[in-house]
């Protein structure tokens, strides 16, 4: 009977264990969610930042931007900017100090489910995807092949499953459309018709772009429904650095206010090739494009919802090829958003991109350090935290799903440690020690905190080798690449509704079937 009893106890606070987590807790419970805030990591002093600050805008006085388009530099005069004789345009301090001030800090990026909503106020972490990847990543074959549309819905449908994905910014290029006006159409239709997260996407031409908000009004409800709630954003690289605007990308951006569309800045260059080598100068830069960018959107619409896109990369100096996956990198991110937060602005960077062509250890260890180092700097948009492989030239379905496993790691250590009369737990080390059985596994605290402080992997493998060994040695990328398949089996929950697609296909020329 004694040797009987620890077994029985074991195997009872077990079973509560597993019923624990079996349960479904509301959304404030859950120990990891969308917008937990950040900002207790600061490579940054001070100083630091107040320096950063400074050398920006000497930058935007002293060098300007060249090449805005002429309807830009019009605007951008009508407000305080200076058009030198060498077709630079400068921006005085009391300008950009202006526009500053009266930048949108309250922004709300919409999903077409309200419940998808992310809050960009304060130090609030969200994460997602983003770039422009050529490639698919076959992880069966250890192959590369060109991406396709079918992959793009394919990677938003499987976002929409994933907790730890908060927002689909267009991860891929759809290489099968050739015509860039209907791949810029598709690539919309591919992400709304998969996920009710919020989109983020680009433009190739500004003419695109009364084609694309007439779709969006159509999924929408009408313009009035899209312009209340716009559900996708522009992610805009309106500068080609060092210190030019993309004159076309600008053109874009215009458009894109004007239809109602919040716009993420998109500054990103690359240390050491177009940006400067040292990592504050890479910072000083970046910020000094985005507080040009933000000038512009004032000049077009004040008050805007503008993201402050600072995203400069990182070369290993050794080829010059881009290290996304890089010590550097997360640094770089992370002091990027200690400058969002330095004026208060939301703002977002990259992270989670690996060197790795494969889902391997080495895309392990370089998604987690940029991702948990950006969510602990308070980043507001983390993106191109899952998938990206090959420094931002595959993209792969199995990482995206692994990725939300380390995703989920990240944020649990984004929400920090709360300390607490209660959590303290000298009452429970008393009963536990003084009399009481001497392990913690069945108490009343422990079943309490499973779930609301608690982070599981849905595939990571915790077992102890023997239950390993037993289950058949699972393979971790097998695990991925069955959920994906069991994900694409089941039919959309964000399919858009008949008679909507009916009408978008008799308009536009929809690419999927």
């Amino acid at each position: 009977m004694t040797d009987q009893t620890p077994v029985s106890r074991r195997a009872g606070g077990r079973s509560a264990r597993k019923a624990a987590r079996a349960a479904a807790l509301p959304d404030h419970m859950r120990p990891i969610r969308p917008g937990l805030s950040g900002g207790t990591y600061t490579p940054l002093t001070q100083e630091g930042m107040e320096k950063i600050h400074r050398a920006a805008l000497d930058a935007l006085e002293e060098i300007g931007l060249s090449e805005a388009p002429a309807s830009g530099i019009a605007a951008m005069e009508a407000i305080g900017a200076r058009l030198g004789d060498d077709g630079r345009i400068r921006f005085p301090r009391a300008l950009v100090e202006d526009v500053l001030a009266s930048a949108n800090r309250q922004i709300t990026l919409c999903g077409r489910d309200p419940a998808n909503d992310l809050d960009l106020s304060g130090h609030r972490v969200h994460y997602g995807t983003a770039g422009a990847a050529v490639h698919m990543v076959d992880v069966d074959a250890r192959h590369y092949r060109d991406s396709t549309l079918q992959d793009l819905h394919d990677a938003a449908r499987i976002c929409d499953t994933l907790d730890n994905i908060h927002f689909v910014q267009r991860p891929m290029v759809a290489r099968d459309i050739t015509d860039n006006r209907e791949m810029d159409l598709n690539t919309i239709y591919a992400c709304v018709s998969g996920t009710k997260k919020h989109i983020g996407t680009s433009f190739t031409e500004p003419s695109f772009v009364p084609d694309a908000l007439e779709m969006l009004h159509m999924m929408a409800g009408g313009e009035d429904a899209w312009r209340e709630r716009p559900f996708v954003s522009n992610s805009n690289c309106f500068v080609v650095p060092p210190m030019k605007f993309a004159t076309e990308s600008c053109e874009v951006m215009e458009a894109c206010i004007r239809g109602g569309m919040p716009v993420l800045l998109l500054s990103a260059g690359q240390a050491g090739a177009t940006a400067p080598a040292s990592i504050a100068g890479a910072i000083v830069q970046a910020v000094a494009e985005c507080l040009a960018g933000l000038c512009y959107v004032h000049a077009i619409k004040p008050g805007h919802p503008a993201i402050f896109g600072t995203w400069p990369f990182v070369s290993d100096l050794r080829t010059g090829a881009m290290s996304g996956g890089s010590g550097e990198q997360a640094l770089l991110s992370a002091g990027c958003a200690q400058m969002h937060k330095f004026y208060g602005l939301p703002g977002g960077a990259a992270a989670g991109i690996a060197d790795a062509k494969l889902p391997d250890m080495q895309a392990g260890w370089e998604q987690a350090t940029s991702n948990v180092m950006a969510g602990l700097a308070g980043l507001n948009m983390v993106y191109e935290a899952a998938g990206m492989h090959a420094s931002l030239l595959g993209f792969c379905h199995e990482s995206l799903i692994l990725g939300d496993d380390l995703i989920g790691q990240a944020l649990r250590c984004v929400r920090g440690i709360e300390v607490t009369e209660d959590n303290l737990s000298l009452d429970v080390m008393r009963a536990t020690c003084m009399g009481g059985p001497g392990h913690y596994l069945g108490s009343d605290q422990t079943l309490g905190l499973m779930q609301t402080d608690y982070v599981y992997p849905a595939l990571g493998d915790r077992t102890s080798p023997k239950e390993w060994n037993e289950n058949g040695k699972p393979d971790l990328i097998a695990k991925a690449t069955a959920r994906k398949e069991a994900i694409l089996a089941t039919r959309s929950p964000a399919r858009l509704p008949a008679d909507v697609d009916a009408a978008i296909r008799a308009r536009f020329h929809i690419h999927l079937d």
